[in-house]
């Protein structure tokens, strides 16, 4: 014998069913606001009223022509190679900041000595993760800012 679907069935039906939607989107809200870094900018007016000045330094560096090749080694150190329209940039110097990209470990200023013929290694071995680098090259009174990332 079947029993008949009534108003109570449709009912237990529909909480069910909006229960599991709203417990879903809790926790994906949960998720989303515990793993949020922040904001990129603290005020976007402000950040506009600089956007031709940062267009201006990105043209000048352009000009430039200065080039860096980022990589990691086996014991976890930043190798970086220095490259000017001529060659090698034998006679800069190099610094960086490590942060990383999601804002959950503090930004990390990172030692880096020269290693001969514009190449530049770093003194210390970065964490395992992934790392957003921030180089600032400074050659002949000239500066240049690259940013970069080491895979984990």
């Amino acid at each position: 014998m079947s029993r008949r679907f009534t108003g109570w069935h449709a009912t237990t039906i529909l909480v069910a069913m909006f229960t599991v939607i709203i417990g879903a989107n809790f926790v994906m809200a949960r998720f989303a606001i515990r793993t949020f870094s922040g904001t990129v900018v603290d005020n976007s007016y402000v950040a506009s009223q600089h956007f031709n000045r940062w267009l201006a330094a990105a043209d000048a560096q352009t000009e430039l022509g200065w080039t860096l090749d980022v990589a990691m080694d086996a014991d976890r150190r930043v190798i970086v190679g220095t490259h000017g329209p001529e060659g090698p940039l034998a006679t800069a110097s190099l610094t960086a900041i490590a942060s990383h990209p999601i804002g959950r470990v503090a930004e990390r200023s990172v030692r880096i000595a020269p290693i001969g013929d514009g190449r530049f290694r770093s003194i210390d071995p970065l964490p395992a993760g992934r790392w957003k680098l921030r180089f600032t090259l400074r050659d002949r009174g000239k500066r240049a800012i690259f940013d970069d990332e080491v895979p984990a």
